[in-house]
């Protein structure tokens, strides 16, 4: 049976993180569910589409496979949750009281979450337990005195390997390769790595 994934999105998400992730994983044979997590209405002439379009940090729209529905989003129902960056788009995630409890479901059910650049904050408001985290330097301190953090570029948890981060959209294919690992194996990893022709002088695996 195929993984499943569901990867959040909001308005000022930062579109690398996003669509390389979803990508790489559909490209791994993963069934990826895109999410709209909406705060308040949007002044991007989101009327007439629906689910609403989410305008991304850079001015791209992206139209999300769906709305947010918390009970269609557990842990039961997918392997992986992921997080994506962008600051304002990590905010909307992580002060969601939606996010916050799908996080601890998915990390208490032993389910991954991933969490790419500032989208790590997530861990922080949802009361995730000490463990290892990275992120954007630019939200490093509002996580220090909670978590271990680490400079790395991609990091898992040492809690039932239900945490990865990765720093910023840089590092976001890296990310993917390793949450491919992480749900379907290193062989399935390193398949889909090679016709993307990825650097082989940039470090894989972490």
């Amino acid at each position: 049976m195929a993984k499943k994934a569901l990867v959040l999105v909001a308005d000022g998400t930062e579109e690398m993180e996003f669509t390389i992730t979803y990508d790489t994983l559909v490209r791994a044979g993963i069934e990826c569910t895109s999410a709209n997590v909406q705060s308040g209405g949007s002044p991007y002439g989101t009327v007439g589409t629906s689910p609403a379009l989410v305008v991304c940090s850079r001015g791209i729209k992206i139209l999300p496979d769906t709305t947010l529905q918390p009970l269609e989003a557990g842990p039961d129902k997918y392997d992986a949750l992921v997080i994506p960056g962008g600051l304002k788009g990590a905010e909307t995630l992580s002060q969601s009281t939606e996010v916050q409890t799908l996080v601890r479901e998915y990390f208490n059910g032993g389910k991954i979450v991933a969490m790419i650049c500032a989208g790590t904050l997530a861990a922080k408001t949802a009361v995730l337990p000490h463990q290892p985290v990275t992120s954007h330097p630019v939200v490093r301190d509002a996580l220090t005195q909670t978590f271990e953090y680490r400079e790395d570029s991609v990091v898992v948890s040492d809690k039932v390997e239900a945490v990865t981060n990765e720093r910023v959209a840089g590092t976001a294919f890296p990310f993917a390769f390793k949450l491919v690992e992480l749900l379907c194996g290193k062989e399935k990893s390193d398949e889909v790595r090679g016709p993307m022709m990825f650097p082989p002088s940039v470090p894989y695996p972490y």
